[in-house]
């Protein structure tokens, strides 16, 4: 699996040769790397820069290093942790402003609930119903469930990301959502009317994909979060 690293830049080719053999399948979830051992006499390297190149991996979130008995480096799974945590960093030092999520949103969001339209089977539409039943129960509860019915709504844009069957939607839809609450706890002023708003829109967009009519699930889609921003970005501005 792994060749003799390049000695003009051991430590980086270390790092690309794992790397690569996980990022390609080679190494899949779970599996084991070979010994610190078997690694130095595979690589021709020594033991502190195979040490460095795994304390880099693990940093990555590609492998966990275990140590004691039955220890060793493992590969982990798709590391969308960091992905969150990042977007999570950047938001807190304000290097993403809620002008440039909105922007993003609004494209990618909307391109989602056009591809679910066209994606999805019957079973994708049963959970979506389902998640508005449990939206409508929270709107009904009134604004003391904000926080629940803002659960329910993630979920749902999660599940149009996963019925494209894209990986690169839902993994971005779960980063986004996973820290765009703060947005909400700190501008989104929640009132009966606005909890309605949000779920009559989010059945406006369930209905479009559940008839498979993709433009108006764009149209949807873009326009509410386009509406929603807006409302937090007022807020701000005042």
């Amino acid at each position: 699996m792994f060749r003799a690293a390049k000695q003009n830049r051991i430590f980086q080719d270390v790092v690309e040769q794992i790397e690569g053999a996980i990022l390609s399948g080679q190494l899949q979830p779970g599996d084991t790397l070979p010994s610190e051992r078997d690694l130095k006499d595979m690589f021709q390297t020594s033991r502190g820069t195979l040490r460095e190149a795994l304390r880099v991996l693990e940093q990555k979130g590609l492998i966990e290093i275990k140590l004691g008995v039955g220890g060793g480096s493992v590969v982990k799974a798709a590391p969308l942790e960091q992905v969150c945590n990042g977007l999570d960093l950047l938001i807190r030092f304000q290097k993403i402003s809620l002008r440039h999520l909105a922007e993003f949103r609004e494209d990618v969001e909307s391109s989602v609930a056009a591809l679910a339209a066209r994606r999805a089977a019957a079973s994708d539409i049963l959970e979506l119903e389902g998640l508005l039943d449990d939206a409508r129960g929270y709107r009904d509860l009134g604004v003391d469930y904000w926080r629940e019915f803002v659960e329910v709504d993630k979920r749902i844009h999660q599940a149009l990301a996963r019925i494209t069957g894209n990986p690169m939607y839902i993994v971005v839809h779960q980063a986004v959502h996973d820290n765009i609450q703060r947005y909400y706890e700190q501008f989104l002023p929640w009132t009966p009317e606005m909890l309605q708003e949000n779920y009559h829109d989010l059945c406006a967009i369930v209905q479009a994909v559940k008839e498979g009519r993709n433009d108006t699930a764009r149209a949807k889609a873009y326009r509410h979060v386009q509406r929603f921003s807006e409302y937090m970005g007022n807020r701000i501005d005042a």
